[in-house]
C-alpha cells in the first residue's frame, strides 16, 4: 500500500471500503496525466483515449469517461464516511501530487452547511482533516458561495477548497434581466479581489479537482 495513503487510512481512521477507494485514486493517480485537457478537438480526443487506457489498465471494466476530461465515482453507503472520503482524496492529492485546488459540489442547502463545516470549523467533532499534521496551523483555505467573490489570499495555506450547493451554483451562473437589459451572472463578473471573474477564476486554474457529493441525484 502507498505509504501516504497508509498514513492517510491511519490518521483518519477511515474504514476498510473507505480506505479501499483511497487506495484505488491513489494507483489511478499514478498512471494519469493529471494535466488539464487540451482544447483542441483532434488532441482532446487522443488524451482521453490515452487516459482510458491507463484507468482500463488497472480497471478493465471502465467504457468511458462521463465528460471530457478523466472522472471516477464511487458507490459507498448513506453513513459510513463519503465526507471523510472526500477529505482523505484532498489531502493525499495535496501531499502526494502537489494538487492545490479543489471544488466540492453538494446536493443541497443542509449539506452545503453541513461541509463547509466539516472541511472549515477546526473545532468541530466531525472536522475531517484532524489529525493531518501538515494541516495544523495552516488549514485549507476556505470558499464558499456567500464569499467567493470577497475573500483575498491566505498567508497560511497555499491550498484552496471551494464549496458550493448545486441550486446556488445554477442560480449565480444564470443570465438574468434588469429594466430590459441583460445582466452577466454573478459568477461571471469582473471581482475587484480576484482581478477577474470567480467562472473565469476556476477556469484558468491548471490543477482544479472537482468532487460532487452524492452525484447520483444531479448527474450533469
Amino acid at each position: 500500500m502507498d505509504s501516504q495513503v497508509n498514513y492517510m487510512r491511519q490518521r483518519l481512521s477511515l474504514r476498510k471500503p473507505l480506505a479501499k477507494a483511497l487506495e484505488l485514486t491513489a494507483r489511478l493517480t499514478d498512471k494519469l496525466s493529471l494535466q488539464k485537457p487540451p482544447t483542441d478537438p483532434d488532441m482532446l480526443e487522443m488524451f482521453i483515449t490515452a487516459e482510458l487506457a491507463k484507468v482500463k489498465s488497472i480497471v478493465p471494466t471502465i467504457k468511458g469517461f462521463d465528460r471530457d476530461f478523466p472522472s471516477l465515482a464511487f458507490s459507498i453507503a448513506t453513513g459510513i464516511g463519503k465526507t471523510r472520503l472526500m477529505g482523505a482524496i484532498i489531502a493525499y492529492l495535496y501531499l502526494k501530487k502537489g494538487i492545490k485546488h479543489f471544488f466540492v459540489l453538494a446536493p443541497n442547502l443542509t449539506l452545503y452547511e453541513k461541509l463547509i463545516k466539516d472541511f472549515g470549523d477546526e473545532s468541530y467533532s466531525k472536522y475531517v482533516f484532524k489529525g493531518i499534521s501538515e494541516f495544523v496551523g495552516k488549514p485549507p483555505r476556505i470558499v464558499t458561495g456567500e464569499n467567493y467573490n470577497e475573500r483575498t489570499g491566505s498567508l497560511f495555506s497555499d491550498i484552496e477548497i471551494n464549496i458550493f450547493n448545486i441550486s446556488k451554483f445554477n442560480t449565480e451562473n444564470k443570465t438574468t434581466k434588469k429594466g430590459g437589459a441583460t445582466v452577466q451572472p454573478r459568477m461571471r463578473r469582473l471581482s475587484e479581489y480576484l482581478g477577474q471573474s470567480y467562472f473565469d477564476y476556476l477556469a484558468s486554474l491548471p490543477d482544479l479537482v472537482i468532487l460532487m457529493d452524492e452525484a447520483h441525484r444531479y448527474h450533469g
